[in-house]
């Protein structure tokens, strides 16, 4: 069986590293090839996993007309040569135009949100733009995989598709073989990583934490167009002695490993990696309560959470973890536990292994649910493994 996987950017980001996971766990399974509209992270490490890489110059993150006709032709040219059994897209614009390209080509396709363009947070603009045309593609292809529960309530209220259509697979990452130490050196570290670029808020965790007395650190791993103005609000704000910024990491689970607590200041989000990343690196955590989180991180259990702006809120609870380690080892334990027992890498495969087969099989649309059930999630008719 071939799986056409389908993202816009080529960057390190969320979904990439998402689609990465799916390559990395069903190479075995599956033929797989991969298609971008840019080289880049994504598809070197695509390449190393053995599959079959493809650019696609038209598809480009801006609204654009003529270019994304270019771009549905580019992929209806794509999918024609290389007949896929499956097309599966990721982020907006690739989802947008390869469920149309699939439809004209008679593939099946699967759209997985990470984050709709209309979630609350999201400037009035994208919301206009983004409901019809998700609606449009979601009339022209097949299942739509929602990485949390959250983001299925959001796309049935906007009517994005039929419930039966909306399916809740919520994301997993594979285990790492560093040892989660719960007890951490002092002073403690705090570590947020994520993109620096819109929807997160670098630079809000900064003025928070220069407000904080207590002794600590603060690491910020990533790179992205606002890195240069959060550098120099560190400097405004006098606290460069207690900031590191690390750059783009490719050893974020060693960097977890140091680290004490975890943040995520945030506008809005599907349902982050980042969050699942800390949770198996036993790191409690503090984060804004947008989309999904609240589905991983349980306010005074594994950390805690602050409502879309309560800069106040995000600091108490990073002042209440840097002030009581005891809360900070029962949190991480927590953490911990709650990563293997919900959110490991082959629970996400073997959801999506089912949902592939049930797709090719012909059963689009068809695909029992459980009775009762929020998310949707096909039964497990088939076993998976991971090789």
């Amino acid at each position: 069986m071939k799986v056409l996987y389908l993202i816009t950017r080529a960057e390190r980001g969320g979904a990439q590293v998402h689609v990465l996971d799916l390559i990395r766990g069903f190479r075995d399974q599956f033929n797989i090839e991969v298609a971008a509209g840019e080289d880049g992270f994504f598809l070197e490490k695509a390449c190393q996993f053995g599959a079959t890489c493809h650019v696609v110059p038209g598809l480009v993150q801006p609204i654009d007309a003529l270019n994304d006709l270019r771009a549905l032709r580019e992929i209806v040219a794509l999918l024609r040569k290389r007949r896929p059994d499956v097309v599966h897209a990721h982020t907006s614009k690739a989802g947008i135009l390869g469920r149309l390209g699939a439809w004209i080509c008679g593939i099946p396709s699967i759209f997985t949100a990470h984050a709709w363009s209309f979630t609350e947070g999201t400037s009035l603009k994208r919301k206009l733009l983004g409901v019809p045309f998700e609606r449009l593609a979601a009339m022209s292809g097949g299942p739509i995989i929602n990485v949390s529960n959250a983001n299925r309530r959001l796309a049935l209220q906007y009517r994005i598709a039929s419930e039966a259509r909306l399916v809740t697979i919520h994301n997993g990452v594979p285990d790492t073989e560093f040892n989660c130490p719960i007890a951490r050196p002092s002073p403690p570290t705090i570590i947020m990583v994520a993109r620096f670029a819109p929807p997160k808020e670098q630079a809000m965790l900064l003025e928070v934490c220069a407000r904080i007395k207590v002794p600590f650190r603060l690491q910020f791993a990533g790179a992205g167009p606002a890195h240069a103005e959060v550098q120099r609000r560190a400097q405004q704000l006098g606290i460069t002695g207690r900031v590191e910024f690390l750059g783009d990491c490719s050893d974020v689970p060693e960097r977890l490993r140091e680290a004490s607590i975890f943040a995520l200041a945030t506008n809005w989000e599907g349902f982050p990696l980042s969050i699942l990343e800390a949770m198996r690196a036993a790191l409690p955590i503090v984060a804004s309560d947008v989309g999904g989180v609240g589905e991983a991180v349980t306010h005074g259990e594994n950390g805690f959470l602050a409502e879309r702006g309560d800069w106040g809120a995000f600091q108490q609870g990073l002042e209440r973890l840097l002030i009581d380690e005891a809360l900070r080892i029962r949190m991480a334990r927590k953490s911990r536990s709650l990563f293997k027992e919900r959110f490991t890498e082959e629970q996400m495969l073997r959801k999506t292994f089912n949902l592939y087969r049930d797709v090719i099989s012909s059963r689009v649309g068809k695909y029992e649910t459980s009775s009762g059930s929020e998310s949707g999630e096909p039964f497990a008719r088939h076993h998976f493994s991971k090789r």
